[in-house]
């Protein structure tokens, strides 16, 4: 088990912001610092990932390891994504089927767009098995299945040029800005909420990033040099989420994805703005870890074990969504539902680790 880090803290951040926001209208939710920006923890997650990715391609040397062996990794992590995403909405519908059994309210089997596997199983099933039929607030996954499946291709040609590697992603996002190309959801109409061609270069920032900050003092020499800039950046944006001051998609001009907020291609703004946070707080961490010890070891706790957190996560948002529903909320209810639920994002996180270091009995 690693010692808690700047990496695993701001993740186990994320992970608990993303549990909070995924229960829609709770008491807690205006205090999520995704209520006061443009951005908000999906683009912190996906980010980190990449950043992990360079840290996990390099040897125990910190050399870059070879070829074969950082794919193979990949592969193995897209799997077992993959794996978790399967469970969690297989999960995630016996709930809500169960809730409708047990309320004997059929709307609920509706729910985040639950309504299609129940009334056409045949076909739903197998877009559930292709990732193209996802429930609302169960479609991070999806996207990270497909980030982590292309990483290869970047990590190869990061090999022989960061610069071009980097390259490669900012054409693929600025023509599926421009084209506003998506992956089709299936069976169904619409798209995906999380466009992956655009979403890819998030991953790639971070995994550039990641080995330019390694490398080069520079980059941290200018990162300082920039916190006013991110530090303004923030700022605005939250006189822009405070205000509600946002683009009309009907009246700005084409190519129209350049001028909004969307967060499903995540727009130029998005990523402007997560810029700003990075550029804001990414010194914040070397001067609270000291000050608030016991709220550092719990979230990097839950940063490092991500995977098996946030699966937990969605799972307990859905029950708290279906519990606010039934009781009709409130602030009781809301302290029981997010208080219940962090200490069970906690529980997790320690299982995974008592399990790892629990010793193996030979037969």
């Amino acid at each position: 088990m690693r010692d808690p880090n700047a990496i695993d803290f701001w993740r186990g951040l994320a992970l608990v912001t993303i549990f909070i926001n995924h229960i829609p209208g709770n008491t807690f939710e205006r205090y999520t610092y995704s209520q006061y920006g443009i951005s908000d923890a999906a683009e912190l997650f996906v980010f980190l990932a990449g950043w992990s990715i360079g840290i996990a391609t390099r040897d125990k040397s910190g050399e870059r390891e070879s070829v074969f062996r950082s794919v193979q990794r990949l592969l193995s992590r897209t799997i077992e994504v993959y794996r978790a995403q399967i469970t969690i909405m297989v999960l995630a519908l016996a709930m809500i089927a169960g809730t409708a059994l047990v309320l004997d309210n059929p709307l609920i089997l509706e729910w985040h767009n639950a309504g299609g596997f129940f009334g056409d199983p045949i076909q739903t099933v197998v877009g559930v098995a292709l990732l193209t039929h996802q429930l609302g607030f169960f479609n991070i996954l999806p996207l990270y299945v497909v980030l982590l499946g292309v990483a290869p291709l970047f990590v190869i040609v990061a090999r022989y040029s960061r610069l071009a590697a980097l390259g490669l992603s900012l054409a693929l996002y600025a023509t599926s800005l421009v084209e506003e190309w998506n992956l089709p959801s299936w069976p169904g109409d619409g798209d995906w909420f999380f466009d992956p061609l655009c979403w890819q270069l998030l991953l790639v920032l971070g995994f550039v990033l990641e080995d330019w900050n390694r490398r080069s003092p520079l980059l941290r020499i200018w990162a300082r040099r920039l916190v006013p800039l991110g530090i303004v950046i923030v700022l605005l944006g939250i006189v822009l989420s405070v205000f509600e001051l946002r683009p009309d998609p009907l009246l700005v001009p084409e190519p129209r994805l350049i001028f909004t907020f969307d967060k499903t291609y995540l727009t130029p703004a998005r990523l402007i703005h997560f810029v700003g946070v990075l550029l804001a707080f990414h010194l914040v961490y070397a001067w609270i870890a000291p000050r608030i010890g016991p709220a550092v070891d719990y979230l990097s706790r839950l940063g490092r074990n991500s995977l098996a957190v946030f699966s937990m996560g969605s799972i307990l948002s859905l029950a708290g969504q279906l519990v606010r529903f039934w009781t009709g909320g409130g602030l009781l209810v809301d302290v029981l539902v997010v208080g219940a639920g962090l200490l069970g994002l906690g529980t997790t996180a320690w299982f995974v680790e008592w399990r790892s270091r629990k010793p193996r009995v030979r037969a």
